[in-house]
């Protein structure tokens, strides 16, 4: 039994034995890189399963199957790849503007024996030719931010599910100040502890309002 078979067995977690290789693949290809190219600080296995692999756990339970997804700013792989591995129903398309990082993506889903997009453009443009019914945030900036890049692209999104650490409420707060939060419903969907951290992620489910 591998390390990370064993760290996947401990969390409880309903994660198929047919996917640790391709996540064990993925690991090892993005440690290797990330000795050139800064893609990542979960550089160990416990790293990986507490943090990383625990985010895109969560991500995956809230999205149904057969569904477009698009991961914004998605450097290092996760979410996307990651998710990519854990839901191969999914389609799947990475935007990352850094070309480095983009080809880098392209090296791990081969790695990681996955079929997804990779487009080395900012995510908002690539909203500007295609629609997805989810779009993944996680790391790329504050909601202010975000909300700020995808200003006039909501109807080419459903929703978008940011993962968030515990200063969620004061960027929230941030952004409604700025106004880039009208017309917009904002809800938690899933909070869940870190191990080894005093704090929770939380990741929010965001989408325009018809309503309004």
């Amino acid at each position: 039994m591998t390390k990370l078979t064993t760290l996947v067995a401990e969390t409880g977690w309903d994660v198929s034995a047919d996917v640790l290789p391709q996540l064990d693949a993925y690991c090892q290809a993005l440690w290797q890189i990330n000795e050139q190219l800064n893609l990542t600080r979960h550089a160990t296995y416990e790293q990986f399963v507490n943090r990383d692999l625990l985010d895109t756990y969560q991500l995956q339970q809230l999205i149904p199957p057969n569904r477009s997804v698009l991961d914004i700013g998605s450097g290092g792989g996760v979410p996307g790849i990651v998710l990519a591995i854990l839901r191969p129903d999914l389609e799947i398309c990475l935007a990352e503007s850094v070309g480095k990082k983009a080809r880098a993506l392209e090296t791990l889903a081969e790695a990681a024996g996955v079929q997804v997009q990779v487009e080395s453009i900012r995510g908002e443009e690539v909203l500007e030719d295609y629609r997805f019914d989810f779009a993944t945030a996680r790391a790329v900036g504050p909601l202010e931010k975000i909300f700020t890049w995808l200003d006039g692209h909501w109807s080419m999104l459903g929703k978008l599910l940011a993962i968030k650490g515990p200063k969620w409420r004061d960027e929230l707060v941030a952004a409604k100040a700025a106004g880039k939060t009208r017309g917009l419903l904002v809800r938690p969907k899933s909070e869940y502890a870190v191990p080894g951290e005093d704090w929770k992620s939380v990741i929010l489910e965001i989408y325009p309002d018809r309503q309004s």
